[in-house]
């Protein structure tokens, strides 16, 4: 199952992992303290951070099937997370709002360019799709351990090296995952798809850059002006969902029907990432303004790390969910994706209760123990990665080769949308700059809105179940299964 070139690629998820959430730790810290934004405006331009670089896996997942294939893709994404890192470093020596901005935007325009690629490259380094799914999962747990490290470390890191030092070791470790792509070129490109084989033309090469030229100003852009920006996201995700709709009337009745599949579970994993998308957000807010104290009363922890302890339940979430799942498929106990994403609600339903009852029963001192914290978390992390690993295992398995990379990019889609979406949400809990934070607040502002919260993920288990209901009948009766390929992930 494990080879060097599945093994290379996870290091390399790792260093991304590390070098991404890095900067996604210290940024909410950096946008309120060192450029001066309000609580409001930082929770937008966080909140976009994390969803407009999926975005515009829209078109990276065009670039990867059209011009450059998936190995180019991923290889010139690394080149450019190193670059945008670099540009934060100058932003920050100079409290430099604009080249701030300018770097973020491009860190976001290589994550779309990274996404769609990964996924059908890593895929090919295994010999069967049981086995893919199950690395999927383990890859997934691979790129946590560098998100764990990285939250935790870099809220830390900062008071030692400042922002411009953390942005600058984020940058090096981008370019040590650029360096390993380039290493293993020759057996990646024996397993890649035949575009990437083909020498790209100057015209290919030209549309590449104009492209890419576009996104970024358009990314910029957006997080410039985010009152039009977020609408930008909504007009490009819901467009890219209206073309997998276009196809699916072009397309013959068992594609049209595998196609269909494939939107209904993009929008239970735009519903799902808007309780993700509260992790960079709203939950980091209230952390910040409420956790004190040390984990267990000896471990230190920052309160902008608390989203540390997201990806270390994720490490241990990855094999569990894929031990879990493959022990009762042997004893012949077989869930449908959509019914696992139902259990994901399930469990988000559990950390956003918990987060309502700590609120809600906050003392004078307004404040909240780490421990309830990693709780939240430890809910929310086993929900992820059924979302997060599963989810796109479904899709390749039913997409059409033709779209295979557009068709992973609407996973993306679904966490741009949402994020955006989740951002919205979060300002609704912003105070003004200076004011007290009191257990009034705590418990009326942060109470009600986590409450509203916990409520529609309920609401949102017999929505998922239902959809799996309908998935069933969609390729069990209207389609052929593939042979090997829907047997684990629709039976």
């Amino acid at each position: 199952m494990w080879n060097r070139l599945n093994r290379s690629m996870m290091v390399c998820q790792m260093m991304f992992g590390m070098s991404f959430y890095g900067v996604m730790a210290v940024l909410t810290r950096f946008f309120l303290e060192d450029l001066g934004y309000s609580e409001a405006d930082t929770m937008m331009v966080v909140g976009a951070f994390s969803a407009i670089g999926p975005l515009f896996a829209i078109a990276g997942g065009f670039i990867a099937d059209r011009f450059l294939g998936a190995y180019r893709s991923l290889t010139l994404s690394f080149s450019c997370f190193g670059g945008g890192y670099a540009l934060l470093v100058l932003g920050a020596s100079m409290a430099n709002v604009p080249m701030s901005l300018a770097g973020i935007a491009l860190a976001s325009y290589a994550r779309g360019l990274m996404f769609p690629a990964y996924s059908p490259l890593f895929k090919r380094t295994f010999d069967s799709e049981e086995d893919f799914e199950n690395g999927y999962a383990v890859n997934y747990s691979i790129n946590n351990i560098g998100a764990f490290i990285s939250q935790y470390a870099f809220p830390m890191i900062i008071l030692v090296i400042g922002f411009n030092g953390s942005f600058a070791l984020s940058a090096a470790m981008a370019m040590l995952a650029f360096v390993l792509m380039v290493l293993n070129r020759k057996p990646l490109l024996e397993v890649s798809p035949e575009i990437d084989r083909k020498p790209v033309s100057l015209t290919h090469w030209a549309l590449f850059a104009a492209i890419s030229i576009a996104m970024i100003a358009l990314v910029f852009f957006m997080f410039s002006n985010m009152e039009i920006g977020k609408n930008i996201v909504y007009a490009i995700g819901l467009g890219a969902i209206g073309y997998l709709v276009v196809l699916m009337f072009r397309a013959s009745k068992p594609e049209a029907l595998r196609m269909g599949t494939i939107l209904i579970m993009v929008m239970l994993s735009i519903a799902f990432f808007v309780y993700y998308g509260q992790m960079m957000t709203s939950m980091t807010l209230v952390s910040i303004n409420t956790m004190r104290g040390d984990l267990f009363g000896f471990i230190p922890l920052a309160p902008e790390a608390s989203m540390a302890m997201n990806p270390m339940w994720c490490m241990v979430g990855g094999p569990l969910i894929a031990l879990v799942f493959s022990s009762l498929e042997k004893r012949g106990i077989h869930f449908s994706t959509a019914t696992k994403v139902g259990f994901a609600f399930i469990l988000t339903a559990l950390a956003f209760g918990t987060l309502t009852l700590a609120v809600m029963t906050v003392g004078t001192d307004v404040v909240i123990r780490p421990e309830v914290f990693l709780v939240i978390h430890f809910f929310q992390a086993l929900a992820e990665v059924i979302v997060g690993s599963m989810v796109v295992a479904f899709i390749l398995q039913v997409t059409p080769k033709q779209i295979e990379a557009f068709s992973v990019s609407l996973f993306s889609v679904s966490i741009a949308l949402s994020g955006v979406v989740s951002a919205v949400f979060s300002t609704s809990i912003a105070v003004e700059k200076g004011q007290e934070i009191t257990q009034s607040i705590v418990q009326n502002l942060y109470g009600d809105y986590f409450g509203m919260l916990t409520l529609m993920a309920v609401v949102m288990v017999a929505v998922a179940f239902s959809a799996s209901q309908l998935i069933k009948k969609m390729l069990g009766k209207e389609t052929p299964e593939p042979a090997g390929e829907l047997q684990q992930a629709e039976s």
